[in-house]
């Protein structure tokens, strides 16, 4: 390891799921590794995106479709990114301000629990609207390539509603969301950790769905370098790569009460320890009067080999944005988006690490096959092209 490289700064957004990186900071593991990070935060992943592009950040907390969209030079100018490790699977949810909830809560047929009778649901209160030419409904997610963005059009779309002419979707940085929600200029929102559950806990929002409850398993965040700062710093992307291994190991095992307060020092997440011990606990209250679902697999930090990277896991973000008209479909892009995670510096680094493999399941639509795209894409009723 050159000592001029041994100083790296890397951004993120104050989000649970930057968990990894903020123990291998505070607790030693990345000094133990010879590695002096700097955590920057911002307050939008537009400006981490850039600021990692133009090298003005050495790695970043990022959200994983952005990584794969830089690197197609889809939306933004093309820069190379290369995903060594995850730092989170899952961790979004949908939430809904209380005046939404009971118009849809009205016009629900079936479960409040299923995705699919809720999105009809959704879809008659929109008819409504147009009916009584009311405006349409807003929702805020956090970027246009990112999970939030995708996860709200499917549910939407599997229950009828066209994302781009029946509603608004609006990008708002996370920390913005339940101000925005709390003052009506959103109706809802999709959104990591622990914003969802601070909407809830200012009796502004109801939880609707989680993420994991859309689809089973979904890369959220990478750590994202650019491809030419790997290829020329490897023994440092191998010693960070440890210290996340670490920190990952140390999540699973110590008091989660150590981890919330480490996570709400206002340097890093900055909202209650309570709130955060839930969101790392799976156990989250979804509505004002205290009503609480679990779900242990909320939120993958390191657990069932989620930090191991999965080419078919961009293969599958590559295919949201070939859906929603962000990018043409070829397979030279697919290929392209598929190298971004990579597996092989994991693997290299944390050989005994264990491998998933698992396929994106999702709560309704056709499976998911990389291998032929246009099927795939052609069993949607709702869709764009670019």
């Amino acid at each position: 390891m050159t000592a001029e490289r041994e100083h790296l700064r890397i951004g993120f957004i104050p989000l649970a799921d930057a968990a990894a990186l903020f123990v291998a900071v505070d607790k030693g593991f990345a000094a133990q590794e010879g590695l002096d990070v700097e955590l920057v935060q911002e307050v939008s992943w537009s400006n981490v995106r850039d600021k990692l592009n133009i090298g003005m950040f050495d790695a970043a907390h990022l959200l994983a479709p952005i990584a794969v969209a830089s690197s197609l030079g889809v939306g933004h100018v093309k820069t190379p990114i290369v995903a060594p490790y995850n730092l989170a699977m899952n961790g979004n949810a949908i939430t809904v301000s209380p005046t939404l909830h009971a118009a849809m809560n009205a016009r629900l047929d079936g479960d409040a629990l299923d995705p699919l009778a809720t999105a009809r649901a959704l879809a008659r209160v929109v008819a409504d609207r147009k009916a009584a030419q009311a405006e349409p409904l807003t929702f805020g997610m956090t970027f246009p390539f990112s999970g939030h963005n995708y996860q709200l059009r499917y549910w939407m779309a599997a229950g009828g509603v066209d994302p781009d002419e029946d509603v608004r979707l609006v990008v708002l940085p996370p920390p913005y969301m339940v101000g925005s929600l709390a003052q009506g200029h959103v109706d809802g929102f999709c959104v990591g950790a622990p914003w969802n559950s601070v909407a809830v806990d200012l009796g502004v929002g109801h939880i609707l769905h989680f993420s994991v409850e859309l689809f089973s398993r979904c890369a959220e965040k990478s750590l994202a370098m650019r491809e030419s700062f790997a290829l020329e710093h490897p023994n440092v992307v191998a010693a960070l790569l440890r210290a996340l291994r670490r920190a990952a190991r140390f999540i699973a095992e110590a008091d989660p009460h150590e981890i919330a307060a480490l996570l709400a020092r206002p340097d890093r997440v900055g909202v209650g320890a309570d709130v955060i011990l839930r969101t790392l606990q799976g156990r989250l209250k979804i509505a004002p009067d205290g009503a609480t679902r679990e779900n242990a697999r909320y939120l993958l930090l390191g657990q069932e080999g989620a930090e191991r990277p999965d080419p078919t896991q961009a293969a599958w973000l590559y295919a949201q944005m070939a859906r929603w008209g962000q990018a043409p479909v070829s397979s030279a892009l697919l290929d392209a988006a598929k190298a971004v995670f990579r597996p092989d510096l994991f693997d290299a680094t944390l050989p005994a690490a264990p491998r998933s493999g698992d396929a994106i399941s999702a709560f309704c639509g056709p499976k998911f096959d990389d291998r032929d795209l246009d099927a795939y894409l052609s069993a949607f009723p709702i869709r764009r092209t670019p």
